[in-house]
């Protein structure tokens, strides 16, 4: 029998080892405990590990400096418009996948299949049990309503979070209704936006304020955490809609970078997390609500209440960013 020669040998040794160091890289605006479980999860089942560098801020400007270099093959953030933001500058590349396609309905993916949802959290209000009526408020656009004078609390008017809720607004009811709306919440606030979205519910439980928007998931984490619990149960959770459609959501979501040196393994880890029950977990780890056909949302966070969502696809809301912004600041929403 003929032997290989070491340069044969050692070259074989090279592909094994090649084939075996499979990987994919992330990039992620989301906090790594959220995220972590799943990786593995996926590492274990496919054998491929997975990286997660977590950033603050600055991907697309990470992502534009290192070009082709890139070692990222996947980005994963929260909000439409940051989503939408990366796809916008050219970073992303477009995915055929009937996993990420059958698991993830229209309105939460670019139509083009640059970037995918995966769980969902809602725009809800925060209402005192003490000072508030049950239902006493039900649309976006009682919020108005000169009933809340002095009465509503709230962040920041340029937070992404609220420039999304002031896009979808703009969507359904065009710019003039719009600034008007803004105009008259801010005449109904009790103090000037501050702070984040637990902040507002503290503000409630001091007396400052009997109601607030705020995202579902805050929820959840102020019940987890001792020092915070007196505030969360102060209050409870109302899902408004706009008059003509359903509760404002957003997403947390992924995209496929336009370099991605792993390109197939990426694609396999985001038809991963795109399966009902990956979807379950990834949205349990921060009480969101996955988004797959047949999914339910954890316990607790179907304590809150059902909602219809707005079904509108949120790159319209990402693209009405900049002129809810503008609005924003015509109504001199932060003064």
């Amino acid at each position: 029998m003929t032997r290989p020669t070491p340069a044969l040998a050692l070259c074989a040794l090279t592909l094994a080892s090649t084939a075996v160091a499979q990987e994919v890289n992330v990039y992620s605006y989301r906090e790594p405990a959220l995220i972590q479980p799943l990786m593995d999860a996926f590492t274990a089942q496919t054998g491929v590990a997975v990286n997660v560098a977590f950033l603050n801020k600055g991907l697309i400007e990470r992502l534009r400096a290192e070009s082709r270099r890139s070692p990222a093959d996947l980005v994963f953030t929260v909000d439409i418009s940051r989503l939408h933001g990366v796809k916008d500058a050219g970073l992303t590349q477009p995915v055929q996948n009937d996993a990420l396609t059958n698991n993830i309905p229209a309105e939460f993916r670019d139509p083009e299949n640059h970037w995918f949802g995966l769980t969902t959290r809602a725009r809800i209000i925060y209402a005192s049990k003490d000072r508030v009526a049950p239902n006493e408020v039900t649309t976006y656009e009682d919020l108005a309503d000169s009933k809340w004078k002095d009465r509503i609390c709230t962040r920041s008017g340029t937070h992404s979070y609220m420039l999304a809720l002031t896009a979808a607004y703009l969507h359904h009811h065009g710019e003039a209704e719009t600034l008007d709306w803004l105009k008259a919440v801010k005449s109904n606030l009790a103090r000037k936006p501050q702070g984040n979205d637990r902040a507002q519910v503290k503000a409630i439980w001091a007396g400052e304020c009997d109601i607030a928007l705020g995202n579902t998931y805050y929820m959840g984490q102020m019940l987890a955490d001792p020092e915070q619990q007196d505030w969360a149960n102060s209050v409870s959770v109302e899902f408004p809609i706009f008059e003509d459609a359903g509760t404002h959501v957003n997403v947390s979501g992924m995209a496929l970078t336009k370099s991605a040196p792993n390109r197939d393994d990426a694609i396999r880890l985001m038809a991963f997390l795109a399966s009902p029950k990956a979807q379950e977990i990834y949205a349990a780890d921060n009480f969101e609500y996955p988004i797959a056909p047949g999914t339910q949302a954890d316990p607790l966070v179907q304590s809150w209440g059902g909602f219809a969502a707005d079904t509108v696809n949120l790159t319209t809301i990402a693209k009405l960013r900049a002129e809810a912004l503008r609005l924003t600041e015509l109504a001199d929403f932060d003064g």
